[in-house]
C-alpha cells in the first residue's frame, strides 16, 4: 500500500529512482513516464529539503541518496539558495502526450523556477579551428 513498485525489484527501484534524482538535479527537467515522475517528486522534494539546512549530518545523508558529488554540491549551494523562501513544492509534473512505441503516457517533471540554461550542461560547442590542426598533422604524419 504503501508505494509504487513500478513493476522492478527493490534494488532495481532504488537505482532507478536514484539516477532521477541525479538526472534532475543536473539538468533540472526530464523527460519519463508519468508513473515514475509521480514516484520521483516526493523523493525530490525531500532531497531539496535535506538541502535547505546545512549540517554534516544531512550533507552525508544526500551523499548517501544521490551517491553523487556534483549533485550534493548542486542541492546544498545552488537549490537550496533558490528555494530557502519555499515550503515545499519545488517540482512540477506537466504531462506530455503518449510514448509511440507502447502509448505509455509521459510526463516532464521540472523544478519550479528552473534554470533554463541547465539543459546544455553536457553539449559541446562545434570549433572548427580545432578540428583543422588534426587533418593536418595525420597529412604530415602519413608523408
Amino acid at each position: 500500500m504503501g508505494y509504487k513498485k513500478l513493476n522492478r525489484t527493490s534494488e532495481h527501484r532504488k537505482a532507478l529512482i536514484k539516477n532521477m534524482l541525479n538526472s534532475l538535479i543536473k539538468y533540472e527537467q526530464i523527460t519519463t513516464t508519468l508513473p515514475k515522475a509521480k514516484v520521483l517528486k516526493p523523493q525530490a522534494d525531500k532531497i531539496i529539503t535535506l538541502g535547505k539546512k546545512d549540517t554534516l549530518f544531512n550533507t552525508k545523508t544526500l551523499i548517501s541518496k544521490l551517491q553523487d558529488i556534483k549533485s550534493t554540491n548542486k542541492v546544498k549551494k545552488t537549490l537550496s539558495k533558490r528555494y530557502e523562501n519555499r515550503k515545499g513544492g519545488y517540482t512540477r509534473i506537466i504531462k506530455a502526450g503518449f510514448r509511440y512505441g507502447d502509448n505509455a503516457p509521459m510526463a516532464v517533471i521540472e523544478f519550479v523556477d528552473r534554470d533554463v540554461e541547465a539543459k546544455r550542461v553536457d553539449k559541446k560547442k562545434k570549433n572548427s579551428t580545432k578540428d583543422t590542426p588534426k587533418v593536418e598533422e595525420k597529412k604530415q604524419a602519413t608523408a
